[in-house]
């Protein structure tokens, strides 16, 4: 017979890409992790997972399992949720996903503040290059930076978040002047690469200017955004970096606003919300924690 705590392990592996990434999430050795799954599929009598060389994907019977696990996961959340909210107490299991540099210095707190206040729940943080609606399904909150989701996405703002054009002093005084946006086709443009985003078009807008769109020429790129800033302070050319992350090197002088008339496309930080996370107590209170610590904007606190 298969057991609740059967499905909760599956469940785990369906949402992992490898039996490695499944311990991880275990806190298991792999070789644990397979002779439990041997186990459950002689029990269940068919073959719930495909493993070639390190990848396993479902099959048929498998897919199967994980939803209806899912379902009673989703099931026994909602009942201790019920019986939370006649205790006025928060429970269960509480899922956070935050960009690597982001979730370390604004999220991570909030997190361990939080499980002090509610020894009811556990938490788990998961810091990903990019955190994106597709987490929706795992994660109860999902801490986005930039341009908003889907149409139908559940979305809150949190805080607000310039992107801005800088570079450090010493660049700026060996290279050409930047007096337009246009300027920035003769400079050495440093990007970072997301998704199937065009990075080689900056968009720029001021008041009574108008909107204007630059084709740049970079010549240093990075799909993490810290690898970037940290070619900006080396001198190395100009980035389009956001607010958060470069305040403090502006406001210390490492870093120096170029067209600072000028404004990119803004990049607030939200939380993105799966629908029946929404109604989540834990959640809710989550997010008035982490709202609170961002506001003001810690990026703005000493302007």
């Amino acid at each position: 017979m298969i057991t609740s705590e059967d499905l909760a392990f599956f469940t785990v592996l369906a949402d992992s890409a490898s039996l490695a990434e499944a311990a991880r999430k275990l806190n298991v050795t792999p070789p644990a992790v397979s002779q439990r799954l041997q186990a459950l599929e002689l029990r269940a009598g068919v073959r719930l997972l495909d493993r070639t060389g390190r990848r396993s994907s479902l099959t048929d019977e498998g897919a199967l399992v994980a939803a209806h696990g899912r379902v009673v996961a989703d099931t026994i959340e909602a009942l201790a949720e019920a019986l939370g909210d006649r205790t006025s107490k928060v429970s269960g299991h509480l899922r956070v996903a935050a960009p690597h540099g982001f979730g370390r210095l604004h999220v991570a707190s909030v997190v361990e503040a939080f499980a002090c206040m509610h020894e009811g729940v556990s938490i788990s943080l998961e810091l990903s290059d990019h955190p994106s609606a597709q987490l929706i399904e795992s994660c109860d909150v999902v801490v986005h930076i930039g341009p908003a989701g889907p149409p139908n996405q559940i979305m809150t703002t949190l805080a607000p978040n310039r992107r801005i054009l800088c570079a450090s002093p010493a660049y700026l005084e060996r290279a050409e002047p930047v007096a337009e946006p246009g300027d920035l086709a003769r400079h050495r443009c440093l990007v970072v690469r997301e998704n199937n985003e065009d990075v080689t078009l900056w968009r720029f807008s001021a008041a009574r200017r108008g909107a204007v769109t630059v084709r740049i020429n970079p010549v240093m790129s990075s799909n993490d955004g810290a690898v970037v800033r940290d070619w900006a302070l080396s001198g190395m050319g100009i980035a389009i970096r956001s607010e958060w992350n470069v305040a403090d090197d502006i406001a210390q002088g490492r870093l120096c606003a170029v067209l600072p008339e000028w404004e990119a496309p803004a990049a607030d930080v939200v939380a993105m919300l799966g629908s029946r996370h929404g109604r989540s107590a834990r959640t809710t209170a989550f997010l008035t924690m982490l709202r609170q610590a961002l506001n003001p904007a810690p990026w703005r606190r000493h302007q």
